[in-house]
């Protein structure tokens, strides 16, 4: 019997979720690429795994958001957005910690949320997963470019149909029509075809080789030598760097846990989940640490309370006030060059210049409240290297950032303290920092949340009714001139702005008509639409049927 389908909230986003199962721990099935948790019960073989994996776990499942049965207003997120979306559904069903098992593309976030919140993780399983999906000298397993490009070919023309090459994801069932036809279905209820486009975009450029090694919890690693999708060398390369780590190969080449040798997955899996013995409190985990300085200048009071006031904002914590610095600790790197790009900005209409070093480093659980000698050392050898309006940030958290609308350029390296390596460092690029004319653009606000978008959503949507409300109304509440906001969106959405504003509002007039007595006509207006007919036309483009057709189909 397929679990009721329930939702919370991330941010401002809707996380369609699902609990089932009677075991002692709880479990988190982080999925690959994309997932439609409801379409997963209409798979015998999945249905079977999962059942199994109920009898010792509670099992929590949910879609990633722009995937599934979430929110698909967002179609690109960051691993720290999609950390957050794991936290949120924790909450929403009373997990304080719980065992973490992800697969092929969702073991780069459970990876990660695991260095990140070890205290929240019982431990960590894995099948088939990778560390990167761009080939390079030292991760030679990885798709070349070429490759991707056919993977972005696929997915233009082929999405969803017989030509996707799906046999390479489950060779055993190869000749199973009924099989292929449910996963051609479910990677087509998962996604649309611009939503997997850019989120194979975003996952190439992925990168999380730097915070292996920081990742404490019981791990287990488990995947199919010949696995055509990934290879068995990526496992033994991840293996290798996770501390105590345990990689068990199956033969086979299956790519998908729940077909093949699925007895003896089942078996490895519960055994490690009933000897494992977790560990109460962890005394490292990963900090994003941001430190800057003001040029020329002191840090005054005033300043200090709006540097308090930010770094809040964006869920961090200010760890350390000097004369003309300031250090603070961040749960991502996301946050902390986002806060960084606003506190820039807010300083530079202060006729102040303020000059930013972003890494992330594991350390111990106390420097969430102070900043020890070597990690002070690192942080302030990193910042001799910053100007005026300038943020660089380590290769390892530019890694950790695709998805979230920012341009990097290449800076210069530094010796890290302590390590004596060498770190490439990269200066984050953004239209705000230039010093150029302001285009009279208000004084910047304080962000309401915790991401730009997550603002520019709840903006759109507070003038939901406003026919006038357009791109010049949207780029003032926002404080951005129009070409950085349709270059942001376009890196996080693959939607220009007007495209996202029609976005929001058709999604909204949908949930109006299915949830409220008022006729077409009326929510078209209740939506910032002031012809019914055009209001038809855009709804048939986005949903693929007309409103009344519908509301038909519903009745």
């Amino acid at each position: 019997m397929k679990p009721v389908t329930q939702y919370t909230k991330s941010g401002r986003i809707n996380i369609a979720y699902q609990v089932f199962g009677a075991g002692p721990v709880d479990l988190v099935y982080i999925p690959g690429w994309v997932s439609n948790i409801d379409c997963m019960w209409a798979c015998p073989e999945l249905v079977d795994f999962l059942k199994e994996l109920g009898k010792v776990c509670r099992v929590i499942l949910f879609d990633k958001r722009g995937t599934g049965l979430s929110d698909r207003v967002v179609e690109l997120s960051t691993l720290e957005e999609r950390m957050d979306d794991i936290r949120a559904v924790m909450d929403a069903v009373g997990s304080e910690k719980a065992i973490l098992f992800g697969h092929s593309e969702g073991g780069c976030v459970s990876t990660l949320f695991a260095a990140t919140y070890p205290d929240r993780v019982i431990s960590l399983i894995t099948f088939g997963i990778f560390a990167k999906r761009r080939y390079s000298p030292d991760y030679p397993w990885a798709p070349t470019d070429e490759e991707r490009q056919e993977v972005y070919d696929m997915i233009e023309n082929s999405w969803g149909s017989g030509e996707m090459y799906l046999e390479s994801l489950a060779p055993s069932k190869a000749n199973d029509k009924v099989f292929m036809d449910w996963l051609a279905s479910y990677f087509r209820s998962g996604a649309s075809p611009s939503a997997a486009m850019v989120l194979t975009k975003m996952n190439t450029q992925v990168d999380i080789i730097d915070i292996l090694g920081s990742v404490k919890v019981p791990t287990l690693m488990i995947q199919r030598t010949h696995d055509i999708d990934v290879k068995i060398e990526e496992g033994r390369f991840i293996a290798e760097r996770i501390q105590g780590a345990r990689l068990v190969e199956f033969d086979g080449n299956d790519h998908l846990f729940w077909v093949g040798n699925t007895e003896e997955v089942l078996d490895e899996i519960r055994t490690f989940i009933l000897g494992i013995k977790p560990k109460e409190r962890y005394e490292e985990r990963l900090f994003t640490f941001v430190t800057a300085r003001v040029v020329s200048s002191v840090l005054m009071p005033s300043d200090r309370q709006l540097i308090d006031q930010f770094v809040k904002q964006y869920r961090g914590k200010v760890v350390r006030h000097n004369q003309d610095t300031f250090t603070a600790t961040f749960e991502g790197p996301s946050k902390a060059v986002h806060c960084s790009l606003d506190l820039a900005s807010a300083f530079r209409r202060r006729d102040a210049r303020l000059a930013f070093g972003i890494h992330i480093k594991e350390a111990t659980a106390d420097e969430a409240y102070f900043v020890n000698s070597d990690t002070e050392e690192c942080l302030g050898a990193m910042l001799k290297h910053a100007n005026a309006n300038q943020i660089l940030i380590t290769q390892t958290v530019k890694s950790l950032l695709s998805g979230a609308g920012l341009n990097f350029t290449k800076f210069k390296p530094f010796f890290e303290t302590g390590s004596c390596e060498s770190v490439l460092l990269y200066q984050v690029s953004d239209q705000a920092l230039t010093g150029g004319p302001s285009n009279g653009l208000p004084h910047i606000q304080l962000p309401q949340n915790d991401s730009f978008l997550e603002n520019v959503l709840q903006s759109i949507e507070a003038h939901l009714d406003n026919t006038c409300f357009g791109v010049e109304m949207l780029c003032r509440e926002v404080a951005m001139s129009e070409r950085q906001l349709q270059r942001k969106l376009k890196a996080i959405t693959n939607k220009s702005p007007n495209q996202l504003i029609t976005s929001v509002r058709l999604h909204r007039a949908k949930e109006l008509m299915l949830y409220s007595q008022d006729n077409i006509a009326e929510v078209a207006y209740q939506t910032g639409f002031s012809n019914p007919s055009y209001f038809s036309k855009c709804f048939k483009k986005e949903f693929g049927l007309s409103p009344s057709s519908m509301l038909q189909s519903q009745n």
